[in-house]
């Protein structure tokens, strides 16, 4: 029987933390899945206990850059419902180029810190599948006071609730492109600071 967790979940933690912290935090995990959790639990479940754990470090690591990218959303959403227009393109590019600075910052960090280009990748994905759940929350806690006639033809009009609530959803390719690039920015930096 296996007595190490698989091996693509260790290099999703290594895509999250420092080298540095992987070793520690890698060896503390492993140790306490084959003496506590392995025996007690059975492959299966010691599999999924650690995956649990991978995903925590991961979410921890990526939440500020999901906050933001959710706020800007929320934000956008907030602003069109509360102050309607029927010129959006300004509102747009701000949005837009903001999003795209945050996944292509997350990246960049991201790399930085773990020295992977696929961190950077790994970052955007996350960034965007948390942001997702978080302003799909602050989507419905406005809605929960904001619902009368005026506040949902403006909605309607700005391009309707379901943008409002899956957009974000629907950025996860673009997140993943933007994160890469952003990761390979930071991976080179990385390599060439160690160099100077």
């Amino acid at each position: 029987m296996r007595t190490n967790p698989p091996a693509w979940a260790e290099a999703m933690l290594r895509l999250f933390l420092r080298p540095d912290v992987f070793l520690s935090t890698s060896g503390d995990l492993l140790e306490q899945y084959r003496d506590s959790i392995l025996p007690v639990r059975g492959l299966f479940r010691a599999d999924r206990w650690y995956l649990r754990q991978v995903l925590g470090f991961a979410l921890r690591k990526i939440l500020p850059w999901a906050a933001l990218f959710a706020g800007v959303f929320v934000a956008r959403f907030a602003l069109d419902m509360l102050h309607p227009t029927t010129d959006f393109h300004t509102r747009s590019q701000v949005t837009t180029y903001t999003s795209i600075g945050l996944l292509l910052t997350a990246g960049f960090w991201s790399a930085w810190r773990s020295g992977s280009f696929f961190a950077g990748a790994a970052a955007g994905f996350a960034t965007v599948a948390a942001a997702s759940v978080l302003s799909i929350a602050g989507t419905a806690g406005l809605l929960a006071f904001w619902h009368d006639a005026p506040a949902m033809s403006a909605i309607a009009a700005s391009g309707g609730l379901d943008e409002a609530l899956f957009l974000p959803a629907f950025l996860i390719v673009p997140g993943i492109v933007l994160g890469a690039i952003g990761g390979l920015v930071g991976a080179g930096a990385k390599r060439l600071w160690r160099a100077i």
